[in-house]
């Protein structure tokens, strides 16, 4: 099982960027699909998580700003980002909770870097 991320980039404070991350693989299930971010010397942080039912959670920093969602049938998640600020400057990695083999595993795609420039 693979995450690949995509999306990331420099943009101006205010923009908007769209994060893709797609899961690859043997796939039985995929249960909760999440972002995080995290800056140097910094813990990764959670941004946002969807379950495979659609309910979602956000970080207090990103709420009305970052909208998560998922398409299923791609196994693939998105992080909407809208109204960017300087302090959102982070690689941000996509994680799922994924059934493979009938074993469930939390899986990390490589960091995506977004910058916001003031």
């Amino acid at each position: 099982v693979q995450l690949q991320a995509s999306g990331g980039g420099l943009v101006q404070v205010g923009g908007s960027l769209r994060l893709s991350c797609a899961a690859s693989g043997t796939i039985f299930s995929i249960n909760n699909m999440g972002w995080y971010r995290q800056v140097p010397g910094k813990q990764r942080d959670l941004v946002a998580i969807i379950t495979s039912g659609g309910s979602t959670n956000y970080a207090d920093s990103v709420k009305g700003r970052f909208t998560i969602s998922r398409d299923n049938a791609k196994n693939t998640v998105y992080l909407q980002m809208n109204s960017l600020k300087p302090e959102d400057t982070a690689v941000y990695y996509c994680k799922g909770r994924i059934s493979a083999n009938r074993a469930w595993n939390d899986y990390w795609g490589r960091g995506t870097q977004v910058t916001v420039s003031s």
